[in-house]
Parts: structure tokens; C-alpha cells; sequence
């Protein structure tokens, strides 16, 4: 069993980097712009980074692909304990990759 965990810890994160933007195919756009409304995320970024909160977007080495992008929503979910469903992760990630990221 322990092995097996092991095997999986350490392919999660290749599995996250080989993922593309197809990732977010029939994601609900309207959903995620509307929970990105309802939970505040540009209020929240706009506080830590200052200004509008959009320099948060692509910081330099981090989120460099689709994967690694829904990612950090679902960190940002775990963190700030939204509970989100993982259609809800999908939705937020799919606009902000049309909005700011656009991985193919």
C-alpha cells in the first residue's frame, strides 16, 4: 500500500505538467466568472500583490501550464476552505486561462 501511494505521489505532478488546455473542454465559463465574483479572488489577490491584483497572474516559473494552473485554484480552495467541487475548480481555472493565461 505504501508503495502504491509513493507511485502515485510521485506521478501526480507529471500528470499535472503534461496537461493542456483540453483540460478545460466544456468547462462552465459562466460558472467560474461568477464564482470568481462570489468568492472575491480579485479582492483577495488585489490585497496581496497591490494594485488590481492581475500581477498574481503568471508569476515568473510557477504556473506555466494548464494543469499546474487548475492547480493552484484548487490550493487557493483548499486554503481559503471554499469547498469547491471539482467542476467549480475547472470553471475558475478555464477563465482565468481565457482571461489572462492562455494555454493551449
Amino acid at each position: 500500500m505504501k508503495t502504491a501511494l509513493l507511485a502515485l505521489a510521485l506521478f501526480m505532478p507529471a500528470l499535472a505538467l503534461a496537461q493542456g488546455a483540453d483540460i478545460f473542454k466544456g468547462a462552465d465559463l459562466a460558472l467560474g466568472a461568477r464564482l470568481i465574483a462570489e468568492n472575491k479572488c480579485v479582492q483577495c489577490h488585489a490585497s496581496k500583490v497591490g494594485g488590481d491584483g492581475s500581477a498574481i497572474y503568471r508569476p515568473k516559473g510557477r504556473i506555466n501550464n494548464a494543469g499546474l494552473l487548475r492547480g493552484m485554484v484548487e490550493n487557493c480552495s483548499t486554503q481559503l476552505n471554499l469547498q469547491l467541487f471539482p467542476e467549480e475548480v475547472t470553471a475558475i481555472a478555464a477563465v482565468l486561462n481565457r482571461d489572462h493565461y492562455k494555454f493551449r
